[in-house]
């Protein structure tokens, strides 16, 4: 069984930048970390190749110093990692990532099952998984909390607001998982010296066959007219002392002078 991951590195900060003249974030010279959520679909491969033995690959989009999340990926114990680079990718929107990730799968040894987090914490957008799910025409459940392979089969926990529901679904399938599912693992010392060594696979745009007007900003139906920051809070009243009777009548009142009520 073949395992695909797709990470993505983030901002470890809140302190980020925006371009001005693309609306697209700048990363240059914040520190990056593996996006949370991506932690526990990594643990997730990782507990499927220590009960079966499977291939655990890696696969991220980003700039070269995207690197540093693979060999991390690769410090925990996965066997192989793909970065996917190239500047015709800069400024893909979901829609451009999911078609540049799923040109990428295509071009490794066939995956049986690909695992996302449920999210990004700098885009929060949660539609990458999906939307590499539909590009490949695979099915794709999403918000996981439990997940045990079985032969061909795939058997889950899916988390709504009021309960879970458990479902089934063939390989190969594209699964997105929450934080509950597991603790991540921390890297060996093995691990470690394995991943400074190893040497990391980069694939191009013309690598994996994708057509020019599927990328980057030119491949991205999502425009971003306007960045700006919500103006800050300004007057309020605060009602207090009295009886809650009193206090109430008080509010009631003010309400009715500025015709709200």
């Amino acid at each position: 069984m073949h395992v695909v991951v797709c990470i993505k590195q983030v901002p470890n900060t809140t302190e980020v930048k925006i371009n001005p003249e693309t609306n697209t974030l700048i990363r240059d010279g914040v520190e990056s970390i593996i996006n949370p959520f991506d932690e526990n679909a990594l643990e997730a491969a990782l507990v499927l190749k220590d009960k079966t033995g499977c291939k655990v690959t890696v696969l991220t989009m980003g700039p070269p110093q995207a690197e540093a999340a693979l060999r991390e990926a690769l410090s925990r114990g996965v066997d192989d990692v793909v970065l996917l680079c190239d500047r015709a990718f800069a400024g893909s929107d979901t829609w451009a990532t999911s078609y540049a990730i799923a040109q990428a799968i295509r071009n490794l040894e066939k995956a049986d099952l690909i695992l996302f987090g449920k999210q990004a914490i700098d885009g929060d957008t949660a539609q990458v998984g999906p939307g590499v799910a539909e590009m490949l025409d695979l099915p794709v459940i999403t918000y996981v909390r439990k997940l045990e392979v079985e032969g061909d089969k795939v058997k889950v926990e899916r988390v709504f607001e009021d309960g879970y529901e458990r479902m089934e679904v063939p390989m190969p399938a594209v699964i997105t998982v929450l934080k509950e599912m597991n603790v991540p693992r921390m890297a060996s010392l093995k691990g470690r010296m394995r991943a400074k060594k190893a040497e990391i696979k980069m694939l191009t745009a013309a690598a994996i066959n994708a057509d020019p007007e599927k990328v980057g900003l030119k491949g991205s139906p999502t425009r971003v007219v306007k960045i700006f920051s919500p103006p800050a809070k300004m007057g309020g009243m605060k009602i207090e002392g009295g009886e809650p009777q009193e206090m109430a009548d008080v509010l009631v009142s003010k309400l009715r002078e500025r015709k709200i009520i």
